[in-house]
């Protein structure tokens, strides 16, 4: 009851702000509510989209880290009503409620690339009911997508035309064609971290289990981080880069202390602010059904799969292919599996063309340009 109310109050704030408002041509509104900095897609566009020919305001407040006050929503909801363009990289509840004003733009640049888990309107069947769909993806002028074949899984998710959804790439990839950028990343992760230069870097990033980010969960108990230690840490270091919503978890804390034993061989990044920083020096990623499998394409190095929970997974949450499209690389279900696969580091190089051309085909290192074209030429 409390959040239909809040629901219902920012309804009627944002609608009767928008009735005051003016469009001021030329703002272009940078929007997140999973964010306090920019980053991803935003940081690129921001980067592109010039000071000297566009209004550029901002608004990024994690809500669920920071107490968001009324004043706060007020602000927001202004520069909502008064852009000509809003671009945001995740879902914001209240733009399902604004009023779109003639001429004003809302494009969704998303944050995950390729189509993997389902989200949107594609899982009604997991979250029924009128207030759901109300709330969900509304008012979207465009998106963007990497490839596409993945097109309609976007409309779908969010419930707009197929037209709409433009395959220009996700500006942020071009840091993976951008020779500069990665090796003024790679010197500065080594000289903060000197024993990843001398040995091979696996990097574990698996994504949580559960529904939702409220009940999200992973089985830390699947790896035996012992006899990985032992088999490998002659040869590999070995980075972990947990999903955001395995942050808190009571689990982590015990696997942080099992960590914490072989501190010269585990290095918990979770923190660290961009996974796409880590795989520009990562030798071997681990992972199972992040969308990370989609950047680390672009690294173009073994992957391994860690899918002990295949069948379950694929019940619980829905993906939006047969599991086997998204596969370029060895599948481990047991910690045994999982060092063998790492060792082999077989490439699979078939695999990763016909996974190129289903999920990142747009991704060529204009993407960037390509989207600022789509838009604001």
């Amino acid at each position: 009851m409390k959040l239909k109310i809040g629901y219902l109050i920012s309804f009627i704030l944002i609608r009767i702000i928008g009735i005051f408002s003016k469009i001021n041509k030329g703002q272009v509104l940078f929007l997140s509510e999973t964010r306090n900095e920019l980053g991803g897609n935003l940081e690129k566009m921001n980067e592109i989209v010039s000071a000297e020919k566009y209004n550029k305001k901002y608004y990024l407040k994690d809500k669920t880290k920071l107490k968001i006050t009324i004043k706060d929503k007020i602000k927001m909801y202004k520069l909502i009503s008064t852009s000509e363009y809003i671009l945001l990289d995740d879902f914001c509840t209240v733009i399902s409620f604004m009023r779109l004003k003639k001429n004003q733009q809302v494009i969704q640049l998303w944050h995950g690339p390729g189509a993997y888990k389902k989200f949107g309107l594609s899982r009604q069947d997991k979250n029924p009911g009128k207030l759901k769909r109300f709330l969900t993806h509304r008012n979207y002028t465009n998106a963007i997508v990497t490839s596409e074949d993945v097109r309609w899984c976007y409309a779908e998710g969010f419930g707009m035309p197929k037209e709409k959804v433009l395959a220009t790439g996700y500006p942020r990839t071009d840091i993976f064609f951008d020779n500069k950028y990665i090796e003024k990343t790679k010197k500065e992760l080594y000289k903060k971290y000197p024993d990843f230069k001398n040995k091979k870097v696996i990097t574990f990033a698996p994504t949580y289990r559960g529904v939702s980010l409220n009940k999200s969960y992973y089985d830390y108990d699947k790896l035996d981080l012992d006899k990985i230690y032992k088999e490998l840490h002659n040869e590999y270091i070995f980075i972990v880069k947990l999903h955001p919503g395995l942050k808190n978890s009571p689990e982590k804390e015990k696997f942080e202390k099992d960590l914490k034993k072989h501190s010269d061989f585990y290095y918990d990044l979770t923190s660290y602010r961009d996974i796409n920083d880590i795989l520009l020096i990562t030798d071997v990623l681990i992972t199972d059904y992040s969308s990370v499998i989609f950047d680390y394409l672009l690294v173009n190095k073994p992957i391994v799969y860690f899918t002990y929970d295949l069948d379950k997974y694929e019940n619980d949450r829905g993906v939006y292919y047969p599991f086997n499209d998204y596969i370029y690389g060895e599948i481990s279900k047991n910690t045994s599996e999982l060092i063998k696969a790492i060792k082999k580091e077989n490439m699979m190089y078939d695999q990763r063309e016909k996974f190129n051309n289903k999920f990142m085909s747009a991704c060529d290192g204009n993407s960037t340009k390509k989207t600022y074209e789509a838009f604001f030429k």
